[in-house]
């Protein structure tokens, strides 16, 4: 008994001490489309090409940087088209179940973004992350709407989209 609660002292310590390593290699995001469903982790997102955008928020005091992949090269990577002529929604869902929807028509080739880093560091959960979808806020007056907003969901974990009839 008392070797199995130091061996699992043990590993839980050495869990704990390894945690930002594993956090790395860890699925950050689930994407469900037509082609099925795909998992990201840090490394996949950053591979599909990193943008950045530096902009003040609502929910942050100050301009801050983003970096991150367009919502748009994660989706096409999953199969699914946006832009102009698109039809149909991506839902998008947080850590703790929140959704919103964002028609696929209004998805821009580098607008908005999936950022995974602020600041050039990654965001904990407590700080909105790991992944919070970012619009260019202070660009033009176009993201500075209630619809933008609630569509700039924190703590972003999966992504799916609904067939069109």
């Amino acid at each position: 008994m008392v070797r199995t609660f130091l061996h699992g002292t043990l590993l839980s310590a050495a869990l704990a001490l390894a945690g930002p390593a594993l956090a790395q290699e860890a699925a950050l995001l689930s994407v469900d489309g037509p082609n099925g469903s795909r998992s990201y982790d840090l490394p996949a997102l950053q591979a599909l090409g990193e943008a950045q955008i530096s902009t003040s928020t609502v929910w942050t005091e100050g301009v801050h940087g983003f970096t991150g992949v367009p919502l748009a090269r994660i989706l096409a990577d999953a199969g699914i088209a946006t832009g102009p002529g698109s039809t149909g929604e991506v839902s998008a869902t947080a850590i703790n179940d929140y959704a919103i929807s964002i028609p696929l028509a209004e998805i821009g080739p580098d607008v908005p973004l999936v950022a995974y880093l602020m600041d050039d560091r990654e965001m904990s959960v407590r700080d909105k992350g790991p992944l919070w979808i970012v619009y260019p806020y202070d660009a033009d007056r176009q993201y500075q709407t209630e619809v933008i907003y609630s569509r700039s969901i924190w703590q972003l974990n999966r992504l799916s989209t609904a067939p069109v009839p």
